[in-house]
């Protein structure tokens, strides 16, 4: 596990002397004032943001209030916050794996358990600490605490992804994502088996209006962004599928809500599935038990960018990238195979 930022406590912690002033908006009446307040300042965690409250920097309508305090449409907000961590990368000695390099770009594949880029809760151990030690020249075009970055992929899903050496390369690379031009392949494996070989879900996503770690298919007045993901069935078991996915667009957590959308969620997949893993247990398997070691198959969400085509960005050369499957998707479809092969259609009718 990588170390964490450290909570701030607020009397070693200055606060700023120019407080944010605001008034709450009628859709978010009734949420209690901590939960509130961590959606409305992201890079900010819920605790430091408790002790913020409980040193008294937070006023509702000219009071000081609790964390508990139930917030109201109307009601007008003060606040003095702590300055932000220094979210300059550090380098750090990690591994990555390499599956194209030239003097512009490079392309990495990215293991699970690896953020992409610093952020609040995740300051060391990315891929940006591992890129700052291994290249001497990234591109800014991102700011400081994203250099060489062009695109992410989340912490637990694996496969390809780009990194930009020069500003020229990131600028032009950076229009193709935003013109669509960028041609991405994901495979997933998830829970049940959908009903048409080959579809495409087209839903808005915005912020879970709750669970801030979580995104949901919103409607575009309610703050959702137009999303589209063309889907194959690629294999199909007992009870699950194989499915590879084209996202057309690139919305936060795209795939993984979408597939969970309709009815179809990736599996190990806790916030869309409410399962963090799977096991020859889960399976049936005779004589798996679920705690045991050796019965566990995978405890991320299995989804995993496998190809990648895109233009370069300087030479105009076409640029087409294959990664396979990590070892714990491999393992898990090579025991679905086993353990819940598909029943024919002759038999189902029986």
């Amino acid at each position: 596990m990588h170390p964490s930022h450290p909570v701030p406590t607020m009397s070693e912690t200055p606060l700023s002397e120019t407080p944010q002033e605001f008034e709450v908006k009628p859709r978010t009446d009734g949420r209690r004032l901590d939960a509130y307040l961590a959606s409305r300042f992201i890079d900010y965690s819920r605790s430091v943001l408790q002790k913020v409250i409980e040193a008294g920097a937070v006023e509702v309508n000219g009071r000081v209030v609790r964390a508990s305090y139930k917030i109201r449409a109307g009601d007008k907000v003060r606040i003095s916050l702590p300055p932000l961590h220094d979210s300059t990368p550090v380098a750090e000695d990690i591994p990555i794996e390499v599956v194209y390099e030239d003097e512009h770009l490079t392309v990495v594949n990215k293991p699970a358990d690896m953020v992409t880029h610093p952020s609040r809760g995740n300051w060391r151990g990315t891929l940006v600490n591992a890129i700052q030690f291994h290249y001497d020249q990234l591109s800014t075009v991102g700011g400081e605490e994203r250099p060489g970055i062009v695109h992410r992929l989340d912490r637990d899903t694996t496969g390809l992804l780009v990194v930009v050496k020069t500003d020229l390369a990131h600028r032009r690379l950076g229009l193709q994502f935003e013109h669509r031009q960028v041609h991405k392949e994901y495979m997933a494996i998830v829970y049940g088996v959908p009903q048409r070989d080959s579809d495409y879900i087209e839903k808005p996503i915005g912020f879970h209006p709750i669970v801030r770690e979580r995104m949901a298919v919103r409607e575009i007045s309610d703050g959702g962004r137009d999303a589209v993901t063309f889907y194959e069935v690629v294999e199909r078991f007992q009870g699950f599928a194989l499915v590879r996915c084209k996202p057309r667009t690139g919305r936060t957590h795209q795939i993984r809500v979408h597939l969970a959308s309709i009815g179809h969620p990736i599996i190990a997949d806790k916030p869309y599935s409410g399962r963090d893993r799977v096991t020859l247990a889960d399976l049936e398997v005779e004589g798996a038990v679920a705690d045991d070691p050796a019965s566990l198959l995978i405890e991320r969400q299995a989804l995993h960018a496998q190809a990648l085509r895109f233009s370069h960005p300087i030479t105009e050369a076409p640029v087409e990238l294959f990664a396979p499957l990590p070892p714990d998707m491999s393992k898990t479809l090579e025991a679905l195979r086993s353990h819940r092969p598909e029943i024919s259609a002759s038999k189902r009718s029986r």
